[in-house]
């Protein structure tokens, strides 16, 4: 396993806040890993860099599922590159699977692609 994914485990873990009584958030930051193997955090990213770090098709089709979107906005054909901010994945109360693929895409997912893992670059 590469050191940077080892270097994940209780480093960045992934907090979910209430945002009503209904709905969860959980923020969309990257985990990149850094030479000398401890993963840092990017939180103020373009909604670009933050598609790029996920892989664009992946993010898509988590904010694609009932009840999830991605705050600010999030359009997929011309993701917005000037503009830094503090994403969040916000999603249905009872819904189980949207913060597990929201950690995997944005904490191990560009750890992966850096090791060449996912198979793509």
């Amino acid at each position: 396993m590469p050191a940077g994914l080892a270097n994940l485990h209780g480093r960045h873990r992934a907090g979910i806040t209430e945002v009503s009584e209904e709905r969860r958030r959980i923020t969309a930051f990257l985990s990149l890993p850094q030479p000398d193997g401890r993963p840092k955090q990017k939180r103020a990213l373009t909604t670009a860099q933050l598609a790029q770090g996920c892989g664009a098709p992946l993010l898509c089709r988590l904010v694609d599922r009932p009840g999830v979107s991605l705050s600010p906005s999030f359009d997929p054909a011309d993701p917005q590159d000037t503009e830094r901010f503090q994403h969040a994945i916000v999603f249905e109360d009872e819904d189980r699977e949207t913060p597990v693929v929201a950690y995997v895409l944005t904490r191990l997912m560009p750890t992966l692609r850096q090791t060449g893992w996912t198979g793509d670059t």
